[in-house]
């Protein structure tokens, strides 16, 4: 057996899985368990990671929108020559349809029998249909590709399961499953017993401004809060300032889409300069916080464990204490 993940809550279930030792690839965002980051890479974004949120913004968009384009025209009439014209010099017309690039020849050299990646969100990981497109490209091989589509909590689970029966270790799964949800639900028993639970904004971007869904508002409920802003289930949503205001939230995590927080402080001053920032209920009680959204908030993986502990620790300190301060989350000091 030998695996190649592409996405990083999927190194992360294989290595919880016992398998760290057939992986022989990974995805240039997979970094955890730190053993992983000596093999392979096997994929790297195709817009500029290090601008401010709004540049990252507008090129992904930029990328999807010619990434749908090209769909579009090639469907109808062939080749897309004049958006094939505008594309980079290093860009084939096949290649400008993703986000994200794959080395179909570092794959083929690799020869994996699986491939774990992910149909959930084009931005924010390589895709399904980029895997699709690599594997077609690929002579002499045929691995099975298994696709995570984690929208909520049970899909997180569901996914582990996934990975398991697709390498034929369906009992490790359903051991590591049991083990993940009993560690939450005593969190969120303990948390239950408090009877003060705040009312949480979570944002997920904060330049254009998005709320956090998918699994993050079913963690903050667990972990003794209210989510206010995105619904569980459902994908983040794009919301204004005046939607933020409104629900005067008593506390705001920013935990933004692959940020660490060095990068999430970088993004402080650009949600402080709204009008109206001071006035916020948060804000004045300086109950606003950043957290690690690459790490932990948004790897729909075995750590989400974490992400329940690291808003149990900002929910309720004088309760909870598993020493995540100052590593995975802090305080805003404004």
């Amino acid at each position: 057996m030998r695996i190649v993940s592409l996405i990083a809550s999927g190194t992360e279930i294989v290595c919880a899985l016992g398998r760290e030792r057939v992986l022989v690839g990974r995805s240039h965002e997979c970094d955890y368990p730190p053993s992983v980051s000596a093999l392979p890479v096997c994929t790297r974004p195709r817009f500029d990671a290090s601008g401010s949120s709004r540049e990252i913004d507008e090129a992904v968009k930029s990328v999807l929108r010619r990434s749908m384009a090209v769909d579009v025209v090639g469907a109808a009439a062939g080749a897309p020559s004049k958006l094939a014209d505008s594309m980079p010099p290093e860009m084939g017309a096949g290649d400008a349809l993703s986000v994200y690039e794959v080395f179909t020849e570092r794959l083929r050299e690799l020869q994996p029998t699986h491939i774990v990646t992910q149909a959930q969100c084009d931005v924010c990981a390589v895709s399904l249909k980029d895997v699709e497109r690599a594997v077609r490209e690929l002579a002499g091989c045929n691995p099975e590709v298994i696709s995570l589509q984690p929208n909520s909590l049970n899909d997180i689970w569901g996914d582990i399961g996934g990975v398991a029966a697709g390498l034929g270790v369906d009992e490790d799964g359903e051991r590591l499953v049991a083990s993940l949800r009993a560690r939450m639900q005593g969190i969120k028993e303990l948390a239950a017993t408090i009877g003060r639970r705040p009312r949480v904004a979570c944002i997920e971007w904060a330049d254009p401004l998005m709320a956090a869904g998918n699994w993050t508002p079913e963690l903050i409920e667990m972990a003794g809060g209210e989510n206010l802003l995105g619904t569980a289930g459902e994908h983040s949503p794009a919301i204004s300032f005046e939607d933020l205001a409104a629900t005067d939230p008593d506390v705001i995590v920013i935990a933004p889409c692959g940020f660490p927080l060095a990068r999430i402080r970088e993004d402080v001053p650009v949600l402080a300069a709204h009008p109206g920032w001071k006035d916020l209920s948060a804000v004045r009680h300086n109950q606003v916080f950043l957290a690690d959204g690459n790490q932990y908030f948004n790897r729909p993986g075995p750590r989400v464990v974490e992400t329940v502990k690291i808003l149990a620790e900002i929910l309720h300190p004088d309760v909870f204490d598993f020493g995540h301060e100052g590593s995975a989350w802090e305080r805003v000091v404004l």
